[in-house]
This record gives structure tokens, sequence and C-alpha cells, in this order.
């Protein structure tokens, strides 16, 4: 027992220095875990005994639950929504073209038997969140476009059709499918996996709301639990597991929650450890010596499916939407594979349904060559394809941007007597560039406006420069675009909705703390506040 907690430490402060040295070497850090368990493994140094294929893929498939929620949670739903739509069909039709000309590819080249051909298609015919999501905020890839957010809803959705692509043909491979049998399958992973994560977000957001608690773990570990639970029913009843975590960290990461700072903190260090834990495990499981044998297979399928597969699937989807030429090609080079496409392999070795063909090391090699030279070279690409966005922050697509804000929250109680009670806040005079942001009254959480009363035992929270503590406060951000009817208007004038407030006005390099008669400018940057 002593030995095993030894070694687990070692391999996880082994993988830490790698993600250290893979920055600076500019080499994906998923390589670094891989070829570390290879290192370890049964043709290692370490020769650490492990061909267990079930563990390994029961291991990896939880693992890829806190990956397919994380990817969702963390994305800021007000910046993908205007790429939703290239975004869902390449995760579904895209998903499906990769799959059947890779598989096309594999029959009539390689000769390799049909549904077999077909089912390494299906498996390599998603691009993986993890490593996507970790080369975009590693390089600080801020990209023309929209493209993160394409990119990051592309990767973090597709998944799940690649999952139900492969579970379809294994079992026609096992003879254990009918036409109405497979249609009920289908209908089944997408209306309950999409049905369990609407519902069980929604009913965690409820209970956030609903229930407070003195313990901030509470929330984070409430989330946790039902992350867990939105996999294992959609999957009892049928449904898409992977689909189901990942719509409900979508809703549930662009709610207006608590303690969401102490979450995304949470989960952005768990799912790394899932990440090193996942790649780790599979370059233990498998068999460096056995990667001559497949090579020139695999490499034939890894050259067709990066220069050939991926991009025919993106021309095809992004062509009708008047992309730009660099925005495509990106695109197509960005189609990394990963830890989901090794999964799925596992998947195909311990169902009874019968390859000839070493599947696992072929995806594994074809996840060697996708990080190892589409990852090294994607911040090489975009800016030889001018999609570097100089003024972006690709950090501002994921839905924790409370955390960048230079925002200090600071509470005043209004005791009986003091000058602010029973005043109207625009009659208030306050500090230069200190705004009142938020009253606690008694279990009521409001934000203010100019006509909002305060009342003796209110406790008020005030906003200025230099941050510390989120209280709760969830922070978007709307720019002022060039042809905004705003331009010029006061803020005052602007129709935010209930619960909304400006919190913050960027103007080029000027911070300004707004009052309602600020008025607006062309490239303005507005930090909204809500409860």
């Amino acid at each position: 027992m002593t030995g095993f907690v030894l070694l687990a430490a070692a391999v996880i402060l082994l993988c830490l220095v790698l993600n250290r040295l893979s920055d600076k070497l500019g080499v994906p850090m998923l390589l670094a875990f891989i070829l570390l368990g290879m290192l370890f493994g049964t043709d290692g140094i370490l020769k650490i005994p492990f061909d267990n294929y079930e563990v390994a893929e029961q291991v990896c498939s939880i693992s890829l639950i806190f990956i397919m929620f994380y990817g969702g949670f963390g994305t800021n739903w007000k910046q993908a929504k205007q790429v939703v739509g290239k975004a869902v069909l390449l995760s579904t039709v895209g998903v499906v073209l990769t799959a059947v000309v890779t598989g096309v590819f594999c029959y009539f080249i390689l000769h390799f038997a049909f549904w077999e051909s077909m089912l390494i298609g299906a498996v390599v015919s998603s691009t993986d969140a993890a490593s996507v999501f970790s080369i975009l905020r590693s390089k600080h890839l801020s990209l023309k476009y929209n493209t993160a957010s394409l990119l990051e809803i592309e990767s973090g959705s597709n998944d799940p059709c690649s999952y139900m692509l492969t579970v379809i043909i294994l079992t026609i491979m096992s003879g254990k499918a009918s036409g109405g049998a497979l249609l009920l399958m289908i209908f089944a992973q997408v209306i309950f996996g999409m049905l369990v994560g609407v519902v069980t977000a929604g009913l965690t957001y409820f209970v956030l709301k609903k229930v407070k608690t003195t313990n901030d773990g509470f929330d984070t570990i409430f989330v946790f639990g039902m992350a867990l639970l939105a996999y294992a029913f959609a999957s009892m009843i049928g449904g898409n597991g992977y689909l189901s975590v990942y719509i409900a960290g979508i809703i549930l990461g662009n709610k207006p929650l608590h303690n969401k700072k102490s979450m995304v903190h949470f989960f952005d260090g768990i799912t790394g450890l899932m990440q090193m834990l996942i790649f780790f495990l599979l370059g233990l499981l498998s068999f460096p010596s056995q990667l001559p044998k497949i090579m020139p297979y695999a490499f034939a399928i890894a050259l067709f499916l990066t220069f050939v597969a991926r991009p025919l699937a993106v021309f095809a989807i992004l062509t009708p939407f008047h992309c730009p030429m660099n925005q495509k090609l990106l695109v197509s080079w960005s189609g990394l594979r990963g830890a989901a496409s090794v999964v799925f392999a596992i998947m195909a070795m311990v169902s009874p349904a019968y390859t000839k063909n070493d599947i696992f090391h072929m995806v594994i090699f074809i996840v060697l060559f996708s990080i190892s030279i589409q990852g090294s070279l994607l911040g090489v690409v975009a800016k030889k394809l001018d999609m570097i966005d100089e003024d972006g922050n690709v950090m501002k697509t994921f839905s924790d941007y409370s955390d960048e804000m230079p925002i200090d929250f600071i509470k005043i109680v209004i005791r009986k007597g003091h000058p602010w009670a029973n005043q109207k806040i625009k009659d208030i005079t306050s500090l230069p560039d200190v705004l009142l942001v938020l009253v606690l009254r008694g279990e009521q959480r409001l934000i203010p406006n100019g006509d909002t009363k305060l009342l003796a035992g209110d406790v008020v929270v005030l906003s200025a420069l230099s941050p510390e503590e989120h209280l709760g406060l969830c922070l978007s951000e709307m720019k002022i675009e060039k042809d905004s009817d705003l331009i010029g208007k006061s803020i005052a004038s602007m129709r935010l909705g209930k619960n909304h407030l400006v919190l913050l006005l960027k103007r080029k390099e000027e911070v300004i703390i707004p009052n309602g008669a600020t008025r607006l400018r062309e490239s303005d940057i507005l930090v909204i506040c809500e409860e």
C-alpha cells in the first residue's frame, strides 16, 4: 500500500515537472504525460506490468466525465452563442463525415474489413477537448473571428457523437442490432442525454439558490456529485452520459453561482489531475514495442485524417457560412485527437466484437502524431495564417471571468443614525470612484439602482479598484461595437434587465467606475454584474 501511494505521488510530481518543461519547450503537456506512462510501463524502465483493458476503460470513462463537465462549465455562452450553430454542426455532422470518410479510406486503401474500418473512423472522429483547452490556454492563443470559442464548443461537444457512433458500430459488429433497435438507441442517446443534462442542471441550480450554508465547500461538493449523477442516470436509462454532463456543465457554468470562483479552481484542478491520469494510464497500458508493427497503417490513417478527412468535413460545413479561408484552414489543423479516441479504442478492445487489427495501438500512434505535430505547431500555423488576434484575450471565452477583474468589494453596515439611512442611493454623496453594487437586507440580496432606499440594518457592498474577494457576484463583459445604438447614450438609459448593473468601464487603457450619467463611446467595454 505504501509503495503504491509513493509511486502515485512520484507520478503526479513528475507530471507537474513535465508540465512546466513542456511549456518552455513548446510541446503539449499531454504528450509528456503519455510518454511518461510508456516509460513506466512494461516496455519502459520501471517495467510496471499493466494490461487490464477493463480497469483502464472504467477509470478513463470516469475521468472523461469531469473533463466533459468542465469543458461545458468553463465555456462562456455569451461568447460562444455567436458560433454555436457552426460548432454544433462540426460536432455532429462533422464527426459523422470524418468517421465515414476515414472508414472508406481504411476499407478501400488499407483493405481492412468494412465494419472494422468504420469502427476506426468512429473512434478517431472527435477532436479532444482536453488537448484543445490546454493548448489554447497555455499558449494564450487569441484567435480572430471568435475561432477559439468555435473550437472549444466543437471539441467539448463532439465526444458524445463519436461515442454514440462507436457504440452503434460495436453493437452491429456483435450481431445484436436491428434497424429499429438502432433508431431507438440513437433516439435514446440524444433525447435522454439532453433531457437529463437540462433537468440535472436546473435541479442543481435550484438547490444552490435555496440552500444556505456556512460551509463554502458544500456548493462545490454538491456540483461534483450532481455531475456524476447526470452521467450515471442518463447512461442507466439509455441516454448519452457524456452529452448529459456537458449540457449540465454549460448551463451551470453560465449561471450566477455564489461560490463559482472556488468551483472553477476545484474543477480546474481535478480536470488537470484527470488529464494526467488518463494519459499516464494510456501510456502505461500501451506497449511501445508494438508500435512499429502497426506504424505503416497508423501513419497512413493519421496523415489522411489530418490532411483529407478533417479538412473535407470542415470545409463542407463552414463554406456555406462564408467563413474566411484562413479560419477554415486553422480549424482543419486544430482537429487534435486525444484521450477520448483512446478511451473509445479501449471500449473496442473490451467489446465482444471481433477486430483483426490492433486498434488500440493504432489509435495511440494517431494520438501521439496529432498532439506532437498538430498541437506543437498550432501556434505557428495560426500565426502563418494571420489568425492571431492581438487585441483579444482567449480567457474571455471561458466563464471563469470574474477572476480577472481589478475590482475590490467593501462591506459597510448601515446602523441606526447612519447618514445614509433612509436615503435614496442617488441622493447619497459617496467617495469618488466608488460604486454601491449590492445591498444585503436580511436574507435578501438586492442589486440596487438610484431609487433604492437604504434602511437601518442594511449591509451595503461598495466596489473599487484592486481585487480581493468575489462575494458571489457574477461578472460578464459587453463591448460597445462601432454600429451600436448605445454610443453617446448614458448608462442610466440602458435597459440591462432586472438585477444587472454596469460595474466598471474600460476605455482603451483607462479603467472607469461609472455612474448613471456616464456616456458610452465606441469600443468601450462594460463589465456587468448580476446577482
